[in-house]
């Protein structure tokens, strides 16, 4: 029996739907309750169109297995992830024990599709890109072995980043008012990684953002939603140089040098230093180390966040206390809202993340639970940051630590080393992608790889030296990119491929979203970029 409105809440599905779907996993050509989607949008191959990289690349972030946290992992939580949005939601199953593997180039006969179907979720699924060691040796992929404490792990590590910096900041620009925004981006985004995951259950082969792009809106949909999430990885990358410069030349003001006459203060020298550094590891083929000790980023974030309450609570370290606080300020409250958009930019991840997890069931759950610690952690950092510091908080927070604190110097070097392990990780898919472009089987493969990462590198190096400003560029990545990733890209899925099956509910919560997504986009972007050129020109 159909489940009502009422019933389901946000979600609307029913088991004709689930044995529907099902059906068509079984009979492939047949007709089945999908088949309102047109052939045009829901091609027989998603991964055989650029970016074909993008899923090895992204499980870098969302299935590398962290250590289980078993009090993570229990039903109480799972349950509450779940009823929290629809009841119908947990129990719709996600057709796990009828997983389809990802097509290969040669198309399976109707026997072997079927001896598949009925092969249990547990087995490993296989890659339909071809295998080319020298360009596929980093990849990790392991499906279906997440638990629910290492999905949290990996989604707190992905969602909770250099964001978190800038929160201080993001209240000092926009006022204490602007908090509110940052509630309503962490419900809209969370809402919106389920409807990602909503997306992902529609059709078999759907198993990466891109892919979601493709059923939606067709190989253009998925070349534009590619190069949106490769932007931010980009943008991502300068903001670790720019880190790395400001908080490098904090710890050694006087640090400089003289090249022909020309005088090199500390923050280029430090950019420079810092792009010579990563430059090694942007070029391994192997970076399953790195990303290992990234997922040592929570640790570290917690770290930084525990010594800012530790300077400010304990020490009691703050600038004139006379500048005061602000409640709202309508002037630059746009570029808070850029700053607090970004601070929710994990949506690249999550459909790895809900495609590598063992119980897929559990994944509003993992959600719930990722969304809950980083916004606590997110307001936490913005009251204590802003209260101490005042209208003198820096776009940095650890810029206005007084350095001569044992904590201040933990928060700092912590920050600064964090970078180190993720810069890599976030260029590499762009570098992927770029990649596809050359031959297979090129001899020179390898000498045009290095040439593209090193240009890469050097370019992040060119834009954080022209435009060394840590909180506008945030603000500016997190209005035009972030809020299509995070906002206005999943709805706007969500109706192409969804949208003769759910409630007028649905469908104007998703507008609503869309407006508020496309509005903030406007409004930061136009903002941030012109206090950049104010700042550049002025």
């Amino acid at each position: 029996m159909k489940n009502s409105s009422l019933e389901s809440g946000i979600f609307i599905d029913s088991d004709e739907d689930v044995e529907n779907d099902q059906h068509k996993y079984l009979n492939d050509g047949n007709d089945s309750d999908c088949s309102n989607y047109s052939n045009e949008r829901k091609p027989s191959n998603y991964n055989m169109a650029w970016p074909q990289s993008y899923r090895q690349s992204i499980d870098l972030y969302g299935s590398v297995p962290s250590p289980n946290i078993g009090f993570l992992g229990t039903t109480s939580l799972s349950r509450l992830g779940s009823s929290f949005i629809s009841s119908s939601l947990t129990r719709r199953q996600t057709l796990e024990i009828l997983q389809p593997e990802k097509k290969s180039l040669l198309q399976p006969t109707e026997e072997e599709q079927l001896r598949h179907t009925l092969l249990p979720s547990q087995l490993s699924r296989k890659s339909s890109i071809r295998k080319d060691p020298s360009k596929v040796s980093h990849e990790v992929h392991i499906p279906g072995q997440c638990t629910f404490g290492q999905a949290v792990l990996n989604g707190i590590n992905a969602l909770c980043g250099i964001g978190i910096l800038s929160t201080p900041y993001a209240v000092k620009e926009g006022g204490w008012v602007g908090l509110s925004i940052l509630l309503l981006y962490a419900l809209f985004s969370y809402y919106t990684g389920l409807l990602l995951r909503y997306c992902l259950d529609s059709s078999p082969g759907l198993e990466t953002y891109p892919d979601i792009g493709q059923a939606a809106f067709g190989t253009i949909g998925r070349v534009i939603i590619s190069i949106i999430l490769y932007m931010e990885l980009y943008a991502c990358c300068i903001e670790y140089i720019i880190v790395e410069s400001d908080n490098l030349s904090t710890l050694f003001p006087n640090a400089h040098i003289n090249l022909g006459g020309i005088e090199v203060n500390a923050h280029i020298l430090f950019a420079i230093l810092t792009a010579l550094a990563l430059l090694p590891t942007v070029w391994l083929r192997d970076l399953r180390i790195l990303s290992y000790i990234s997922a040592c980023g929570v640790i570290a974030t917690v770290l930084v966040v525990v010594c800012l309450i530790w300077v400010c609570l304990v020490d009691k370290a703050a600038i004139d206390d006379s500048q005061g606080t602000t409640t709202l300020n309508l002037a630059t409250f746009p570029v808070a809202m850029g700053l607090y958009g970004y601070c929710y930019a994990g949506h690249a991840v999550f459909p790895n993340l809900y495609t590598a997890m063992a119980n897929r069931n559990q994944f509003p759950g993992v959600l719930l639970v990722c969304f809950a610690i980083c916004t606590s952690l997110y307001c936490a950092v913005a009251v204590v940051g802003y209260s101490a510091f005042g209208e003198g908080t820096h776009s940095q927070f650890t810029l206005n630590m007084p350095q001569h604190l044992v904590a201040a110097k933990i928060a700092v070097w912590t920050t600064v080393v964090n970078p180190f392990t993720k810069y890599a990780l976030s260029l590499s898919p762009v570098a992927m992608c770029l990649e596809e472009l050359i031959p297979p089987n090129h001899p020179n493969f390898n000498i045009y790889s290095k040439l593209i990462r090193t240009a890469l590198v050097i370019s992040t190096l060119a834009v954080g030296l022209s435009v060394p400003f840590f909180g506008l560029v945030m603000s500016l990545t997190g209005s035009l990119l972030t809020m299509f990733v995070s906002l206005i890209l999943p709805a706007a899925c969500f109706l192409s491929i969804r949208g003769g099956r759910i409630s007028s509910f649905q469908v104007a919560l998703c507008v609503t979203i869309i407006i508020v997504g496309v509005v903030s986009s406007c409004f930061g972007s136009y903002s941030s970029l012109a206090e950049i050129i104010e700042k550049l020109f002025g």
